[in-house]
């Protein structure tokens, strides 16, 4: 199902739940609307079965007793094992007292015996490691549906704390969570449902959400003009070296794809190994100084192919001009261990050994760490992966996952660097260009896959999808 571009840490979430009541909604309520809406999403993918629900103390074990309740309505053959018994006077009290079927023990035996097993243990925002014996109860089941998350996913950052079980399906409320998206989160979670249980939308202005799943809501495209033109659309530069040439026209054809008006491939020495490629491409020769006294050349993409030598001498010029730079590649490597020279581009591109050369390693909160970085350097930081992190300087991030594994090949990056240059070049806020071409990029490489879900997309099947990617938009 589609998720609402707004993600809730486990602290906003909470902040959610408390400001509800004073919006009409009590969270009795929501308690026996969120164990409903996990009651119907089991109902409408599983046939009856043993199923046994492991209730935690708290409101996620609240929510636990409701799904047994109304499975047991159903015929389902249902018992509730519970860790720990909710705190008297608690919604998960109140939903433990209406609660008269069968118990059983909080054993591995107990969950091995079942069908199903349901995990109500603990929900995103558990704040300690998953206890091993906990954690073992967990491993026991053969088929396990989690509430909000599987207990000992952290929510916030995707991290298991210790141990975090594999679902088949994961049920949480109102908004994801950025732990839903960012790995392994991601994967552990399963199928995941987002449902609707009446939390008051206001909730949300609130609580100023500054963390998003990268969609087209986000952003826009720019729109063609009548009156328009190849210079209105923008000027791209993209420095090239001769020796990696292909890296500079990967970037290139992404960037003339998405929308670039005129893209000038900038080299040094003999540029003939260029002009014998795609007829589209303008190469110069001349010096970077008298490019940049064109005052259209307002925006460049420097690392792709370049060359540490040349990326080191290039980017301070560019920095120095005042102009918009896209830094990938070879740009970053020459600035390892000095992310502070980055000071004055637009985006950065990196992939996870770039961040750690540039920042240090990303550790477990990789949301933490681009935002960090992002701060630090005054630019939009893309932290690449399958669930890549766009992170602005003031706080804004979106977290992106359409991207198939088949974008794991060589010049992926190069076209995508590419796209962001060109959505740049035409406009687009810094941010919002860098999720759009992350987003493109993904679906691009959906669209055009020889063979989803295994080998054979290679880069230069991107370009294409690109095109077709941004049409789907329109359909």
């Amino acid at each position: 199902m589609p998720v609402p571009p707004e993600l809730l840490t486990p602290d906003e979430m909470g902040r959610a739940d408390s400001a509800a009541p004073g919006l009409g909604v009590p969270s009795l309520t929501l308690m026996e609307n969120a164990g409903r809406a996990v009651a119907r999403a089991i109902r409408q993918r599983m046939r009856p079965a043993r199923t046994l629900v492991l209730c935690g103390p708290g409101n996620n074990g609240g929510d636990g007793y409701v799904v047994a309740r109304l499975l047991a309505q159903e015929g389902w053959p249902l018992a509730v094992a519970a860790l720990a018994e909710p705190r008297a006077g608690t919604d998960g009290a109140a939903m433990a007292a209406r609660w008269r079927g069968a118990r059983a023990d909080f054993t591995r035996d107990a969950a091995a015996r079942a069908d199903l097993v349901v995990d109500a243990v603990f929900g995103a925002g558990l704040s300690r490691d998953l206890d091993p014996a906990v954690a073992d109860v967990l491993a026991a089941a053969r088929r396990l549906v989690a509430i909000d998350v599987p207990s000992g996913l952290d929510g916030a950052t995707g991290a298991a704390r210790g141990h975090a079980p594999r679902a088949e399906l994961t049920v949480t409320f109102f908004r994801a969570k950025p732990g839903h998206l960012l790995l392994p989160g991601r994967e552990l979670c399963g199928a995941l449902v987002i449902a609707d249980i009446g939390m008051p939308e206001d909730v949300l202005s609130a609580i100023g959400v500054n963390t998003f799943a990268n969609c087209p809501s986000l952003w826009s495209l720019p729109r063609l003009t009548v009156a328009g033109q190849k210079y209105t659309r923008g000027m791209l530069s993209v420095l090239a070296g001769s020796q990696m040439a292909g890296a500079a026209r990967m970037a290139s054809m992404g960037a003339r794809r998405a929308g670039a008006g005129l893209l000038t491939l900038v080299v040094q020495g003999n540029g003939d190994v260029l002009r014998a490629t795609e007829p589209g491409l303008i190469v110069s020769e001349a010096s970077l100084a008298e490019l940049l006294d064109d005052e259209r050349r307002r925006t460049w993409l420097c690392g792709p192919g370049l060359g540490l030598d040349r990326a080191r001498e290039a980017l301070p010029q560019l920095i120095a001009a005042g102009r918009q730079i896209v830094a990938d590649a070879d740009a970053l490597g020459a600035c390892a261990g000095q992310p502070d020279r980055l000071r004055g581009v637009s985006v950065i591109t990196p992939h996870g050994g770039e961040f750690a050369k540039l920042f240090g390693p990303p550790g477990v909160d990789k949301l933490a760490a681009a935002r960090a970085a992002a701060a630090r350097i005054g630019a939009v930081v893309v932290l690449k992966g399958a669930d890549t992190v766009i992170a602005a300087p003031d706080g804004r991030a979106a977290i992106n996952h359409n991207a198939p594994p088949s974008l794991a090949t060589a010049g992926s990056g190069d076209v995508l660097a590419g796209i962001i240059a060109g959505l740049l070049t035409q406009g687009m806020e810094a941010w919002k260009a860098a999720a759009a071409g992350v987003w493109l990029h993904g679906e691009a490489a959906t669209l055009v896959d020889p063979n989803p879900g295994g080998a054979g997309l290679i880069a230069e099947d991107l370009p294409d999808g690109v095109a077709r990617a941004m049409a789907s938009l329109d359909a």
